[in-house]
């Protein structure tokens, strides 16, 4: 995922390379790169989360079978809980910053942003082997919500960076 920032800047036509080299624009252009990067960056990692919704429809069916009921309550729960984060996932602040905003977002801490989306893959990798486990045993479910909750504490972590907070 670190390739994607060094493939967008090797990607730049001749006009963008011109467009860099003018004083002042080059970091204007580095922090729009970085935005784009970690925008796709989010977007992959959001489709991830959804494809745990397959498994989640083979728990649904098998605890149906089982007449589980109080298994199909959870599976909903986790559905709605996935959706939650996802979303939160595909639609974070990018960290801008507008000319007269109180609170600026510098490069560092894009920086920090970017590294912090990064490792919001090993929490989604937790979310995926939860939802692999659930989709064999509807008990494993539990798991699953557990590390959606997970995930999300961290992205409150991400939100309070790019507030200032942090």
């Amino acid at each position: 995922m670190d390739n994607v920032l060094n493939k967008a800047r090797a990607g730049q036509n001749a006009l963008e390379q011109l467009a860099n080299a003018i004083p002042g624009f080059s970091g204007y252009r580095e922090k729009e790169l970085r935005r784009d990067t970690d925008r796709i960056q989010r977007e992959f990692l959001a489709s991830r989360l959804q494809e745990c919704k397959k498994a989640l429809d083979g728990a649904a069916n098998a605890a149906s079978r089982l007449a589980a009921l109080e298994a199909i309550n959870d599976i909903e729960t986790a559905r709605k809980r996935l959706d939650k984060v996802a979303a939160r996932i595909r639609y974070a602040d990018r960290g801008y910053a507008g000319f007269f905003d109180a609170i600026k977002v510098k490069e560092d801490v894009l920086d920090r942003v970017y590294q912090f989306d990064l490792e919001l893959l090993s929490g989604v990798d937790a979310v995926r082997t939860a939802a692999q486990t659930a989709a064999g045993d509807p008990s494993g479910v539990r798991e699953m919500i557990l590390a959606l909750d997970a995930l999300d504490g961290r992205l409150a972590g991400r939100e309070a960076m790019l507030s200032g907070i942090q």
